[in-house]
């Protein structure tokens, strides 16, 4: 095992101010516009990396939180007016500086695909409760079985699939769809990538309008009655097709797979575009198998939305404070993924079988530690208590995912979804097979 971590033997205080630095928090003030009128008894840096803190931190309100951090008091109304004085301008900025790529070629290489970094991208929604502030400026999805119980909170995220890292978010104010707040994260989409999306995202005029410079890749799944141009058929079943939207056209590339689940059962066909054209670099079977790691998109928001949170629905009580929590959430997951790489490190496994939760966990109670002893410990103390928390984080290792599938269905289906009985599952490898495509 490898002792010296790269992740800073510090204080979470610290360690936000590497993450978003105190100058960024300030100009950002600046640019939209909130003045400081007198010396406040708690500063707006020391207020958002309180309540960054607070989103991670377990039980508490914020006010002890920040307490804990500033060593100074401030009662829960004063620092809910303070917040509503900060718009959510200043949180993306923040998240537009800080998420950024973390894997690396030589050590994450389950990461990368030839070279591409693997990325994907999905929306999700976050429920707000039912406050008079919310319930007056926030509308309810309507159903089958009428409103929806909680307003919702729209939130699109890109992700690097291997680490579950952040690198793009948008958050939904106003009730945008998760298209409109998809495409504000597509442009951040890394040089040298390829990213992987679900049939959402699979719609031509979305596609032609992804950035194709700098070595940016897709593969999306797309609905079977989706029209385009047969132009050639390649002798690995896949074929070159052009796709249109009004006077815009792009060529792509398409394979049309069946996917089995371990242990026999009926097949699942599947047609993906993508835009890596050479079928003998790429062949259609490999970018097949690799399109099943999207799904790691669904673990991230597991991981964000059920693990670091305590409550079915966000703390907040107004829509802005809402989207300052989500913001939050974000920030805090990607302070936590350097903890991950890290000790994946120690204890010479992939990121991904580092548990996320018990990551979590232990960080809580080292921060907790640090911040009350960081006075009393030197460096290499200091130094010596995070290399044992990495330790344990790495001996908590999952092990490696068992080769089975579940059946896809509900108990109450609303839809084309077959009723769910009884629960089964099958055991073995997935298997894949490249269908003959047609004109």
């Amino acid at each position: 095992m490898r002792n010296k971590p790269v992740v800073p033997a510090a204080t979470f205080k610290a360690l936000f101010r590497e993450l978003i630095t105190w100058h960024l928090i300030y100009a950002l003030l600046r640019a939209c516009g909130v003045r400081r009128r007198c010396p406040p008894v708690v500063s707006a840096g020391e207020l958002i990396c309180g309540l960054v803190f607070h989103v991670v931190a377990g039980k508490g309100t914020l006010a002890r939180h920040v307490n804990e951090l500033t060593g100074k008091n401030i009662t829960d109304g004063a620092l809910a007016q303070r917040r509503a004085l900060l718009p959510l301008e200043i949180f993306e900025g923040m998240m537009e500086a800080a998420l950024k790529p973390k894997a690396d070629p030589t050590r994450h290489a389950d990461a990368f695909y030839h070279g591409l970094r693997l990325c994907g991208v999905d929306g999700s929604a976050f429920s707000v409760t039912n406050t008079p502030q919310v319930k007056k400026r926030m509308k309810k999805a309507r159903s089958r079985r009428g409103r929806a119980a909680f307003p919702k909170v729209g939130v699109a995220v890109m992700v690097e699939l291997g680490l579950h890292n952040p690198l793009a978010a948008a958050l939904g104010p106003n009730g945008e769809s998760e298209m409109v707040l998809a495409k504000r994260v597509l442009s951040a989409q890394p040089e040298k990538s390829l990213l992987i999306s679900d049939r959402y995202y699979g719609v031509p005029a979305l596609l032609i309008g992804l950035p194709a410079e700098g070595d940016r890749h897709c593969l999306v799944r797309v609905k079977t009655n989706l029209k385009r141009r047969l132009l050639q058929v390649y002798p690995d079943g896949s074929a070159l097709v052009e796709i249109r939207s009004g006077e815009k056209t792009r060529v792509v590339r398409e394979i049309l797979g069946r996917v089995q689940r371990g242990g026999g059962g009926a097949f699942t066909t599947v047609r993906l575009w993508t835009s890596l054209l050479d079928w003998r670099r790429h062949p259609a079977g490999e970018l097949l198998a690799l399109y099943s790691r999207r799904w790691e998109q669904e673990i991230f928001y597991k991981e964000l939305k059920v693990d670091m949170r305590s409550t079915p629905c966000l703390q907040s009580h107004t829509p802005l404070t809402a989207m300052q929590e989500i913001a939050a959430l974000i920030l805090a997951y990607a302070v936590l993924v350097d903890y991950r790489i890290e000790a994946a490190k120690v204890g010479e496994v992939g990121v991904l079988r580092i548990s996320f939760l018990k990551t979590l966990q232990v960080v809580q109670g080292l921060w907790q530690f640090l911040e009350v002893s960081a006075d009393l410990l030197g460096p290499d103390n200091v130094r010596l208590v995070v290399r044992r928390a990495l330790r344990r984080i790495a001996g908590a290792a999952i092990p490696k995912r068992r080769q089975r599938s579940c059946q896809r269905a509900l108990r109450q289906p609303v839809s084309s979804w077959p009723r769910l009985r009884k629960n089964t599952y099958r055991k073995g490898p997935i298997q894949y097979s490249v269908g003959e495509i047609y004109a």
